[in-house]
């Protein structure tokens, strides 16, 4: 997430019904056990790279109908009572979609991802790990892009409904459990120029289970004539 206020809202009594009141300003905006946490606007690289890991993953998933992606701001209240996020990116499964309101998804997403800025670190990776841990979100990705960190780290549930380190293979490729065939290569979010999102899209989509061989020619085509 983009990093907190420092001058964020300290009241302990501030309803939900008042934080879905608040103007919509386009900041980030999110309301923790009464308090209300305003996020200051995304850096560049913060920006970059959320929005290339929504492209990628809004591309995939719409062309193989899987459900639906957002991005911020979108309201996650993550269970009845609990905290409303608003995450960089989500990812919510078909099966899950009755779930989904016009404002706002009620319940822990399929897929979260956050991309960790400098004041972020501690509720990027304390607070809201252990709050997706306990709304059930399957997959738990954290990219902190910043100068001299550029770590990635991913969390799948373990038959215990906890969330445990997700390896990458040895070619620093991460291979989602969520998202059938997806796979994220850490380096390419480093690359002072991203990869064409397309492409690497396509280069998936040759692989992507379920798919006639037909159509695996057609994205391998794509992939080889966008590179």
């Amino acid at each position: 997430m983009p990093a907190p206020d420092r001058r964020r809202t300290k009241r302990k009594d501030l309803s939900y019904a008042e934080y879905l009141a608040l103007p919509d300003d386009g900041r980030i905006v999110e309301w923790v056990d009464g308090e209300i946490i305003r996020h200051m606007p995304a850096t560049q690289i913060h920006q970059d790279v959320a929005s290339y890991i929504e492209a990628l993953l809004r591309l995939y998933v719409n062309r193989l109908r899987l459900g639906r992606v957002f991005d911020a701001p979108f309201e996650v209240r993550l269970w009845p009572d609990g905290p409303a996020r608003e995450p960089d990116v989500l990812f919510i499964g078909r099966e899950r979609l009755g779930q989904l309101t016009e404002r706002r998804f009620e319940g822990g997403p399929d897929l979260v991802v956050e991309v960790v800025s400098p004041g972020s670190v501690t509720i990027d990776r304390v607070d809201k790990f252990l709050e997706y841990e306990r709304a059930g979100v399957s997959e738990y990705w954290l990219i902190d892009p910043r100068a001299h960190q550029q770590q990635a780290d991913f969390y799948v549930r373990d038959d215990a409904g906890r969330f445990a380190a997700a390896p990458l293979d040895d070619n620093g490729v991460f291979t989602s459990a969520v998202l059938p065939g997806f796979r994220l290569k850490v380096a390419w979010l480093w690359q002072a120029e991203l990869p064409d999102a397309e492409r690497i899209v396509a280069g998936l989509l040759a692989d992507a289970p379920g798919l006639s061989d037909e159509l695996r020619a057609v994205y391998r085509e794509m992939a080889r004539l966008l590179a």
